[in-house]
């Protein structure tokens, strides 16, 4: 098999990649800024109820009802005899879609970043500087944008982690009362 054919159909193949990449990237930004405001209304919510919760942790005696803005607990209320896997599994869930956002966006923007830097170097070989600045333009503005949905996710992520951990461990606690 000839190599040469094999390297242009590579470089073929990695340039009709660049508009599902695009495409992805968009739909990502939109993700995580719904994501963004999703994370501060389940923020205000759980301060708002803050006080149902601690009391229903804490006190065998108050009944056990559903929190809003609680999904660990609020699924431990539903389903009493669950196990700590399922549980944690349950959290696990919560944060999914979170943490697949802020790892796979840099990969995505890397990817968009690299497919316009072939043709870029051709336009530099060719001479043609306007071709150099269209592609590297592309290329730089997609790793951003990648690196900006990532942050924007990373937070919520991080910070909705620390609160499944803490309703595990209330939980763990309320079953060993």
């Amino acid at each position: 098999m000839n190599i040469q054919f094999l390297e242009i159909t590579m470089a073929q193949v990695a340039e009709l990649l660049m508009a599902p990449v695009i495409v992805a990237i968009c739909v990502l930004v939109v993700y995580a800024i719904f994501a963004l405001g999703r994370f501060l209304s389940q923020w205000l919510i759980r301060r708002q109820h803050l006080l149902t919760y601690t009391r229903q942790i804490s006190d065998s005696q108050t009944p056990a009802k559903t929190v809003a803005g609680y999904p660990v607990h609020n699924y431990f209320i539903v389903n009493p005899e669950a196990s700590d896997d399922e549980l944690e599994v349950v959290a696990l869930k919560e944060l999914e879609t979170l943490r697949i956002v802020t790892r796979v966006a840099p990969m995505l923007g890397l990817i968009a970043t690299m497919i316009p830097m072939g043709p870029a170097l051709q336009a530099l070989a060719d001479g043609n500087i306007q071709g150099i600045s269209e592609n590297l333009i592309i290329a730089f503005a997609a790793v951003i944008w990648g690196l900006v949905i990532s942050t924007l996710t990373f937070w919520p992520a991080s910070v909705k982690k620390r609160w499944c951990a803490d309703e595990l461990i209330n939980i763990r606690k309320v079953k060993e009362k």
